[in-house]
């Protein structure tokens, strides 16, 4: 898949509990450049909540979440945005 998206980046958030997902989705997604795409799987229930309102506080676009079992799957794109302090 790496292949089809050279801007995609991946991440495995499986077994970690909140706050971890939402923290490292965080610095993940503050550190693409605008347009590059994020896709985190992680197994923790709350970031079905969290992640979502992440994604708008940050002002990326959550293109899609999707829930598999117990494994959960966001898909996100980086926007143009002013550093953080």
């Amino acid at each position: 898949m790496q292949d089809d998206e050279p801007d995609r980046v991946e991440l495995d958030l499986t077994g970690l509990k909140c706050p971890l997902p939402v923290l490292r989705t965080r610095k993940a997604l503050r550190a693409l450049g605008a347009g590059r795409v994020l896709v985190v799987t992680c197994t923790d229930p709350m970031a079905m909540i969290d992640i979502p309102n992440l994604v708008r506080e940050e002002g990326a676009r959550l293109d899609s979440a999707e829930r598999d079992g117990d494994r959960l799957r966001f898909r996100m794109t980086a926007s143009a945005k002013p550093p953080h302090s």
